[in-house]
């Protein structure tokens, strides 16, 4: 079943995107708010897509939504506009 998308893996994502979120809320880097904002939101939207394409049981632009979420998140990071280092949730330098 790896290369399925399966309401588990989805379920996976969305813990693993919503922790990570509710993570660089908490470090913004100061003076890189504005930045910040724009990157929360952005990832604030995709989740919401990502819950609406679940619960049409379209797994497959779920799955994409939450990707996109997810990597508005690790941009972030590399721009060092957040201020984290769990490499299990964020690509860090």
């Amino acid at each position: 079943m790896k290369d399925k998308i399966t309401l588990e893996k989805i379920n996976k994502y969305f813990e693993i995107t919503e922790k990570a979120l509710k993570e660089v809320k908490k470090n913004i880097i100061k003076g890189k708010e504005n930045y910040a904002k724009e990157i929360i939101d952005m990832v604030e939207n995709y989740l919401s897509d990502a819950k609406h394409f679940k619960n049409k049981e379209d797994y497959v632009n779920c799955f994409a939504a939450l990707n996109y979420a997810h990597g508005w998140i690790d941009s972030g990071v590399r721009m060092d506009v957040f201020d984290v280092k769990d490499d299990k949730l964020f690509t860090v330098k």
